[in-house]
Formats: structure tokens, sequence, C-alpha cells
């Protein structure tokens, strides 16, 4: 039996046994690849290793603060799997050197670059942690809020999504939408709802310094995140971030603003509808009220392809019991198709939902109208 990966097909094209288990098998080699390069990434591995100089176990071992056993055993699987170059392999473990390829390097410790995606094996990681407490809430109709699924679902998130927020967002995808730049350079008040890490509200501001921006989260860790982020990219001035319900923001700070923005947490909130409600609330006449959210498919079909393969993976471990956590939750999870996102517009005083034609991998982007 080979490990190749086979196609994803339905149930109806009768797939043999000896092929479904070709991709349970790859699959499940991918899965520990990713945990052996949560490892290398949490140990300082790869930053180590970044330059593209050779290393021999003990040489790792010193710069990363690590026992040279392990060292050597991680540096060899690594090898082994493809992540790793040896360089001169003598026999001897002891001298057996290792190099990081450049373009391995960029994927792994290059946190601005597109290609940068090692949080893959961080979201897998914090989602094997809580195998228990989702058996838990399949089985009694619970949830598993963001609190218990740790740190590293917070920082994976935050990853994710820097590169985009900080360079796309701003500097690309705004500017696509007619007058919107133009408001913005000239001073223009923005409201980010559900910030997380801020990225999204810092990259506003390095786009466009005459601009202001409110923030709001209810997580505080990811507020304390976001605040230590605006200070060392020297934004502190213009972005002030908030602790508080998106669904209350709308009196919190008087409204008016030009950009009123929810980014990837429209599906997580328990209370849509009331938060959609706070957004028009915050919006001054004439404002982009902006929602960005999950690139699904208009329709379930099944099989999907691989960006409604990975929603849907993150809906079942992570963002609906998320959501389930909360009492009288809508219960959405990460596959918001477009319709639902209409009709929870609607119900919040919208008068209707026009989807943008801005081009992006992931993210499609909504324009609430009031009227």
């Amino acid at each position: 039996m080979t490990t190749t990966p086979a196609p994803v097909t339905s149930a109806g094209t009768d797939p043999t046994a000896d092929a479904f288990a070709e991709r349970i098998v790859a699959a499940g080699l991918a899965a520990l690849d990713l945990q052996t390069i949560r490892l290398g990434d949490r140990l300082g591995c790869y930053r180590a290793m970044a330059s593209g100089a050779p290393v021999t176990s003990a040489q790792l071992a010193e710069l990363t603060g690590t026992a040279e056993r392990y060292a050597r055993e991680w540096l060899e699987q690594q090898a082994v799997t493809g992540v790793l170059d040896v360089v001169d392999d003598t026999g001897d473990p002891a001298t057996r050197t290792f190099r990081l390829p450049a373009g391995h390097a960029e994927v792994l410790t290059d946190v601005l670059s597109p290609a940068h995606v090692t949080r893959m094996a961080t979201l897998t990681g914090a989602f094997a942690r809580q195998a228990d407490a989702l058996e838990r809430a399949y089985r009694t109709g619970g949830g598993v809020s963001r609190d218990e699924q740790g740190d590293d679902a917070r920082h994976a998130q935050a990853a994710a999504n820097r590169r985009m927020l900080l360079d796309d967002l701003p500097r690309t995808h705004l500017p696509s939408i007619p007058g919107l730049a133009e408001t913005l350079h000239a001073g223009g008040r923005v409201a980010d709802v559900g910030c997380g890490f801020g990225w999204s509200s810092i990259g506003i501001a390095l786009a466009y310094p005459q601009a202001s921006v409110d923030a709001f989260d209810v997580d505080v860790p990811s507020v304390e995140a976001a605040r230590r982020n605006a200070a060392e990219t020297g934004v502190s001035d213009r972005v002030r971030f908030h602790v508080a319900d998106a669904a209350e923001t709308g009196t919190a700070t008087g409204g008016g603003y030009d950009l009123v923005l929810a980014v990837e947490c429209v599906h997580d909130l328990p209370d849509p509808v009331g938060v959609l409600a706070g957004m028009r609330r915050l919006a001054g006449p004439g404002a982009t009220v902006l929602v960005v959210d999950e690139r699904v498919a208009e329709t379930f079909t099944a099989p999907g392809d691989e960006v409604e393969r990975l929603m849907y993976a993150y809906s079942v471990l992570c963002c609906l019991p998320d959501g389930m956590a909360h009492p009288q939750s809508a219960a959405t999870g990460t596959v918001m198709r477009p319709d639902t996102l209409r009709r929870y517009a609607s119900e919040a005083g919208f008068a209707r939902v026009d989807v943008l034609d801005v081009e992006d991998d992931f993210f499609r982007f909504y324009r609430l109208v009031t009227g």
C-alpha cells in the first residue's frame, strides 16, 4: 500500500477500501509532520536554521537550549520527511549536518510571507488537545469556548490573517471600494468590530496616517495582544482597543464612523444579528459597512473543494463549538453562506447586502446597505 493521497470522492463513486485506506494513511503522515513542525517552531529550531547554514545536532541544541539527543532525533526526522536537507552525511550521527532550504525557511519563519502556513501546525495541536472537551460538547449540545481552546488557537488565527490584514486589506481591497480610500486619507473614522489581535486596525492605521480607529473585542487576551501590537508598530495614538460587546458598540462611542468593519468574526458570533445591528448604529451618514468572511460555496455541495474542506474542518473543531458555548447562540459555524448573512443583515435592519467584486482566495467581501 502506497501513501499517495487519493482524490476526494463521494460515497456514490464507491471507492475501494485500499484507496480510502491510502488517503487515511497519507492524512495521518501529514498530521504527524504537522506535530513535529509545531514542536520545531515552538523550540525555535527553524529560526535558528533560517540563515541556511548547516548545523549538527550539538550545534542546534546549543542554539535552541535543548538536549542534544532530542535535537538529533528531530533533525533526522525532519530530513527523512523532506523538511531539511542533509548536507554532509559522515555516517556518524554526531557530525552529520543539516540545513533548512530558503524556500522552506520562508514558509516556516517569515510571518509576513503569503506562504507562511506554520499556523496550520499550531491549530491542529490546539484542536487535538480539545478532543475530550469536543466529545462532551457533541454529546451534550454544549460548547468549547475560545478561553478553553487556549492561546494556541488565538495565536494561530491571528497569524493566519496577519499579512492579508496588514497589506492586502488596506492597500488593495479597501481602495477597490469607490471613495473609501479618499475618505480614510482625509481623516476618516473606522470602527473595527471583532478585532482580535488588531492587525486589521493596525493595517488601516499604517496605510492611512490621517485615519483613526476604534476597535472592539470581548476577548481580553486578544485585546491585550492588540494593544501590544499597536504599540510595537507605532500607531497607538490613532488606534484604541476596547473590551466591549460588539452588539453594544453602537452606544459605547457615539457612532458616526465612516467605515464599520468586521473581519472573519460574524460567523463566530452567538448573536450575529445583534452585532450587525450595533454596526448599523455605529455607521455615520454615507458610511461603508463591510463584513469580510469566509469565501465558502454559495450552496452545499459534496464533495467540496479544498477551501470548503478546510472551513468545514474549522467549523467542526473550533468555530461551531465556540459559538455553542454561549446561551441562545445562532450556532452559525464557519461555513456561513451568503444567504445566511443576508438573512442576518435583514433582521438587523439593513436594506440589502452587496457581494463586492474583490479578488481573494479565502475571503468574500460584503457591503451592507442601510437604504
